[in-house]
C-alpha cells in the first residue's frame, strides 16, 4: 500500500476517532518495496499477541475518498465485515476519540546528520496535537534501541529529551521496533501508538523482516510510515538500506496503516497533521465471529463500506487479520 500528501491537503469530512496504532515516519532515497528483507542475525522475541475476547474481535476502520480526504459520518449500516470470507454480524460499532499512548521511536543514527532538526521538529508538532489524557514514550535507537523517557503525560519533560538526541553510528529499525512492540504492553490506555521516525535505512537489527512481521501479526497495532525520498544520484545506499523502506510499507498495509511520502523535509509537519487526523477519525466495530474454534490460526478479516451519497468510491484501511485463541 501506498499514499501520498501535498500541502493544503488536510480537508476531512467529519471527526471521530478510536483506536490502536502503530505510525511510522519514515525519511530515506531509494525504495523498492519488492525487496524488503533484513538480514539474520538472532531468534525473535514475540510482542504480545493481538487480544482477541473469547466472544469479541475489535477491527479499527479508517475511510478516505477523493483526494485522501477522511469521510466521517457513516453509520453502522454502511459497513459490512467478513471473517475468513464469512459475513459477520456487527455488535459494536463507536467513532469517539479517546486518550492514546504514543510510542515515539526516533532514529539517532549517522544516516540521519541532516534531518534530525527538521525531524525532532516534526515530532513536536505531532505533540501539539495530543489531548491532554495522552501520553508519550520516547525510544532513540542507533546501533541498538534506548528507553529515553517511559510513558509520561508531561510533554515539557518529553520535549527536552527528545531534543537531546544527537546522531552517529549505525540503524536497528527493525530492533526498535520490537522494543516498542514490547513496551505497548504497559501502555494504560486501550488505544496504542508507535511513531517511528526514521530514514528507512536498516543496516544493524538482530531481528529479521519475518520476525517483524510475524510479531505485527501477533499485535492489534496499525503502523504509519511516512517516506522523505532523497534523488537516487545523491545517496549512495546499501542493499539493506535500501529494502528498509518497502518492509515498512508491507507491515503499514498488513496492519491497516499507511505509508505517506513527502517530496521534502518541509512537508514533515503537515503530515504529522495528517496522521493524527486519521488517528483521531476512525471507526471502531466489534463482532463476535461465527467460527468460535481455538485453534490458535491466522483469520482473515475483511472490511467494506458504502459509500455515502455523491460519492462514487472510498479507500477502506483495516488490519488484514488475527490469531484466534487458543484456550
Amino acid at each position: 500500500m501506498s499514499g501520498h500528501l501535498e500541502r493544503g491537503q488536510l480537508r476531512i469530512w467529519r471527526a471521530g476517532a478510536l483506536g490502536a496504532v502503530i505510525i511510522g515516519v519514515v525519511l530515506w532515497g531509494t525504495f523498492d518495496a519488492a525487496e524488503a528483507q533484513v538480514t539474520v542475525r538472532q531468534n525473535p522475541v514475540h510482542a504480545m499477541p493481538i487480544q482477541v475476547d473469547v466472544d469479541m474481535v475489535v477491527v479499527n476502520v479508517t475511510v478516505t475518498g477523493p483526494d485522501d480526504r477522511i469521510v466521517g459520518g457513516l453509520g453502522r449500516n454502511a459497513f459490512e465485515v467478513y471473517d475468513d470470507k464469512v459475513p459477520q454480524r456487527i455488535a459494536s460499532f463507536s467513532t469517539e476519540d479517546t486518550p492514546i499512548s504514543a510510542g515515539i521511536i526516533f532514529d539517532s543514527s549517522g544516516s540521519m546528520a541532516d534531518k534530525i532538526d527538521r525531524s525532532k521538529d516534526a515530532t513536536l508538532q505531532f505533540l501539539k496535537t495530543a489531548n491532554s489524557q495522552d501520553q508519550f514514550m520516547l525510544i532513540e535507537f542507533n546501533e541498538k534501541p534506548e528507553v529515553t523517557s517511559g510513558f509520561t503525560s508531561n510533554s515539557e519533560d518529553f520535549a527536552y529529551r527528545l531534543l537531546a538526541a544527537r546522531p552517529g553510528g549505525s540503524t536497528a529499525l527493525v530492533d526498535a521496533l520490537y522494543i516498542g512492540l514490547e513496551k505497548m504492553r504497559s501502555a494504560s490506555t486501550n488505544r496504542k501508538a508507535l511513531l517511528v521516525i526514521s530514514d528507512g535505512g536498516e543496516n544493524h537489527s538482530r531481528y529479521t523482516s519475518a520476525d517483524l512481521r510475524r510479531a505485527v501479526q501477533e499485535s492489534d497495532v496499525e503502523i504509519y510510515a511516512v517516506g522523505v525520498f532523497e534523488p537516487l544520484r545523491t545517496r549512495h545506499r546499501t542493499q539493506e538500506e535500501a529494502r528498509g523502506p518497502g518492509l515498512l510499507d508491507e507491515i503499514a498495509d498488513m496492519t491497516g496503516g499507511k505509508l505517506f511520502i513527502a517530496s521534502d523535509l518541509a512537508e514533515l509537519p503537515d503530515i504529522m497533521e495528517k496522521i493524527s487526523i486519521e488517528m483521531r477519525n476512525q471507526y471502531v466495530i466489534g463482532y463476535k465471529p461465527s467460527n468460535l474454534v481455538r485453534d490458535g490460526r491466522w483469520r482473515r478479516v475483511k472490511v467494506k463500506v458504502q459509500p455515502p451519497p455523491g460519492m462514487r468510491h472510498v479507500q477502506v484501511s483495516a488490519r488484514t487479520g488475527y490469531y484466534a485463541p487458543t484456550q
